[in-house]
């Protein structure tokens, strides 16, 4: 059910090439990528762990006249017996209802279809398979036609929502069903019928990259942005949570388009200002997938208000579906363009102490996804300016991320990062680095140096290359010439000679070039 594309790469003339690489000399353009990467690994995350992609329509719309399903009312594993049978018989129920005529044929469809709703939504296993085979489907679709009651389309939009829930081959079965959900979403539908479609909607985008391009074609996404445009809370959380699964990627049309539609930008201003925390939570994605696909997106929300809501709600809340969007878009926005670091984070002003803040915040969790997220966000504002440097150096940030340095491999790596760019300024995009020496000897002394040896024997190519390159600052600039015996007593030699015949020339041109230059050409020769 989870997503298996693997975004494009960017252009080597993307304009939305990062700084954090600021220490490298050979990937400069991976930033982008990268961004659309965690765009799809975190659209898994948020399937597997957060269990958001698709949902179960239990209770009623706020709004609606149906009364709530009480906890008894739920049907549990051990009295299932019977349930299949009973769902048939809902779908042949409601197939007899569509041919009633005169007094009482409308209350019989809504009496069939509340039948087979609360079946669909009253058992912890919804029986979706049966009712696929008894022809549910081709049955729920001709009681979408227009003109028919409120009542009636709220019942039956609710059981494709719990339909569309399904396994994959479930929710494909909705395929017939599409165009009339769609075209329910337009201002010719009342609000709760609007909302209920859209709740299926987003199940159905929630699926795949497949079943969103299909979506898209058929027009949903400027219906649903204007849906999120609604001033009624409930109505604008599903609209946006519905528009995330629909624009997640890896193709960056949708968010190019998304971004253009009028009152969008200031909706998620509006969103992201307001009390309700879960409306936020479903804008903030909107937002992450927005800065991780679309460069013209970042552009404008850099430029909006979005970046003080994010920092500001980074600050002040303790909850974690709401903090991991807003970290991740945060991150995004920093990675994506100087703006941001330069005109926005400027230092010395409150933005930037707050922002600080709440990553070091996010550092001091206990939970994996924010300390890697807060890692990757002050890499990027690390490889700005020197104040920019010097601002998290003084910090709690530095030795926290030194701290970091034993941790997960995915978080170490991202600490890896950022204290490296703290350890340089650019001299130009041919020269080494220049070293701010400081900074250097601090970390070192402050217990990172085997962190870094450790990266350099990973198999994974880029963490080596990043453990080679800040060993090469340690052997160049650490105080009084003392750098190659540091590096000498950390096994820093045994873990660069394990590149001496290995197999990617630029790791093994980069490891001998070292080991000659500060040990000698015939160090370790007998």
């Amino acid at each position: 059910m989870a997503d298996g594309n693997n975004p494009a790469p960017p252009s080597a003339a993307s304009p939305l090439q990062s700084h954090r690489y600021a220490i490298k000399s050979s990937v400069h353009n991976t930033a982008a990528s990268r961004r659309r990467e965690q765009a799809v690994a975190i659209g898994k995350e948020r399937r597997e762990a957060l269990m958001r992609a698709k949902r179960v329509c239990r209770t009623p719309l706020s709004g609606s006249n149906e009364s709530a399903i009480e906890d008894g009312d739920m049907v549990i594993d051990d009295e299932k017996e019977g349930l299949e049978t009973r769902t048939a018989q809902a779908v042949q129920e409601l197939k007899s209802s569509l041919s009633s005529q005169g007094k009482g044929a409308q209350k019989k469809k809504i009496e069939a279809l509340r039948a087979l709703r609360r079946l669909l939504s009253q058992s912890e296993v919804p029986p979706i398979e049966v009712a696929i085979k008894a022809g549910a489907v081709p049955l729920l679709v001709q009681f979408l036609s227009f003109g028919s009651s409120d009542e009636q389309l709220l019942e039956t939009a609710w059981c494709l929502t719990n339909i569309a829930a399904g396994q994959p081959e479930e929710t494909k079965a909705l395929l017939p069903a599409l165009p009339l959900l769609i075209a329910h979403l337009g201002e010719k539908s009342s609000t709760l019928v609007a909302e209920q479609c859209a709740w299926a909607i987003g199940n159905v985008a929630g699926e795949g990259a497949d079943l969103r391009s299909t979506l898209l074609a058929q027009g949903a996404l400027l219906p649903l942005a204007r849906l999120m445009l609604s001033n009624k809370g409930s109505t604008a959380r599903t609209a946006a949570w519905a528009l995330s699964n629909l624009i997640k990627g890896p193709d960056p049309k949708a968010v190019n388009e998304l971004i253009k539609i009028e009152g969008v930008l200031n909706a998620i201003v509006r969103d992201l200002e307001k009390a309700d925390e879960e409306l936020a939570t479903e804008v903030a994605w909107v937002v992450v997938y927005l800065s991780a696909l679309s460069e013209k997106a970042i552009s404008l929300i850099v430029r909006s208000h979005v970046p003080q809501l994010l920092i500001a709600r980074l600050l002040a809340s303790e909850n974690l579906q709401l903090l991991i969007p807003v970290l991740r878009g945060l991150g995004n926005l920093v990675a994506g363009d100087g703006y941001m670091v330069d005109s926005v984070l400027i230092v010395g002003h409150s933005i930037t102490d707050q922002a600080l803040s709440s990553l070091i915040k996010c550092l001091k969790s206990d939970n994996r996804v924010l300390r890697k997220e807060a890692s990757w966000a002050l890499s990027n504002i690390a490889a700005g300016s020197f104040e920019h440097k010097k601002l998290i150096f003084t910090s709690e940030a530095t030795p926290l991320l030194i701290h970091l340095l034993s941790a997960q491999f995915d978080i170490r790596k991202e600490a890896a990062y950022t204290l490296g760019n703290l350890c340089v300024v650019s001299a130009g995009s041919t020269d080494p680095p220049n070293i701010i020496t400081e900074h250097l000897a601090s970390i070192i002394n402050g217990g990172a140096l085997p962190g870094f040896v450790n990266l350099v024997r990973s198999a994974d190519i880029e963490s080596a290359r990043l453990g080679l390159q800040f060993l090469e600052l340690v052997m160049r600039g650490y105080p009084n010439g003392q750098g190659p015996a540091l590096v000498e007593r950390q096994d820093g030699i045994d873990a660069m000679e394990r590149f001496q015949f290995h197999e990617n020339e630029a790791m093994r041109n980069m490891a001998n070039g070292l080991v000659d230059k500060y040990f000698g050409e015939d160090y370790g020769l007998e």
